[in-house]
């Protein structure tokens, strides 16, 4: 067995924190091939440097932080023992980064749960679920085709959909008897002709979306970068740029991936069925509704969306 490595993340605001909120998100759907939830521990396998490693992410209440074991994926011993020091600390401090946006580590809840206190909808939601971060999508290329899948479908359907894509053409390993993947590279995704993904059921729309998003990232037209030098208006319009991607989507992925407070997916159903059930309404909102119940949000936007997702299971 390869040689182990621990790394300790900060909890930013850890009176505010919740892994055990956290971990009910993150096992919300028995389709979910990126990560598994056991025992109060989450594993999920990811690429850095190059190579695959195997992390398995647990609560530290003592010190304040999660406790993160991680291993090489290859159980390549060889290879392992050739990684120097310098390589070992740049692994860490990736996974430092990626664990600490995923989970929005770093945030500080009390200016939300200050503004929801006062809000007849939001102050029973943070009450009941305390310390729920607003779990976000680790790559950007994964939040943008995500947010195409789920167009006008099923959540259960948008499921298989991600579940097929990534056993086809994610990174595969097996470890200790169980199926790890890794979310599709736009590259390879740049490769493929409409029919591969029409195929397992994709629409022909939706497939010539998710191959033209992956060559525009191939060939430096949608970066990372770019949305980090924008601010939220800037990057909404250029998302919506692209086809596939409208107001719902951007928003989604700004919220999700990009972090920014005040993205607001006004026109997802969940937040309507939450509104529905937490206003007591006989039917769901129209969107003009939303727009009123919402219009107060502003830089809370993101965590009052989230928040109401999670009234919902």
């Amino acid at each position: 067995m390869s040689r182990q490595t621990v790394v300790n993340i900060p909890v930013t605001d850890h009176d505010n924190f919740s892994f055990a909120e956290c971990l009910v998100f993150l096992g919300r759907s028995e389709k979910e091939c990126l990560h598994y939830v056991q025992d109060g521990v989450v594993q999920k396998m990811i690429v850095s440097n190059g190579e695959p490693v195997l992390m398995e992410i647990s609560d530290d209440t003592a010190s304040g932080s999660l406790r993160v074991a991680v291993r090489s994926a290859t159980n390549d011993e060889a290879k392992e023992a050739e990684r120097s020091r310098e390589q070992i600390a740049m692994d860490e401090a990736y996974i430092r980064r990626y664990i600490s946006h995923w989970l929005h580590l770093d945030a500080d809840l009390r200016p939300f749960y200050d503004f929801a206190a006062k809000d007849a909808v939001l102050g029973p939601l943070v009450t009941r679920y305390k310390g729920l971060r607003l779990i976000g999508i680790p790559e950007l290329f994964e939040a943008l085709t995500w947010s195409i899948m789920g167009q006008q479908i099923t959540l259960g359907f948008a499921y298989t959909l991600r579940q097929r894509f990534i056993q086809a053409f994610g990174h595969h390993a097996v470890i200790d008897g169980k199926d790890h993947y890794v979310y599709p590279h736009p590259a390879v995704i740049a490769a493929l002709e409409p029919a591969t993904l029409i195929s397992m059921q994709f629409s022909r729309s939706k497939a010539d979306y998710i191959i033209r998003l992956a060559q525009s990232m191939t060939d430096g037209h949608l970066t990372v970068e770019q949305l980090e030098n924008m601010n939220y208006q800037q990057a909404r319009d250029h998302l919506v740029s692209f086809r596939g991607i409208g107001n719902w989507s951007a928003n989604y992925v700004l919220m999700k991936y990009h972090r920014h407070h005040q993205a607001l997916p006004l026109e997802d159903a969940g937040l309507h069925n939450a509104l529905k059930y937490q206003l007591q309404l006989t039917a769901k909102p129209s969107l003009a509704d939303v727009k009123t119940y919402t219009q107060h949000w502003r830089e809370h936007a993101a965590y009052a969306t989230f928040y109401l997702w999670r009234s919902l299971y």
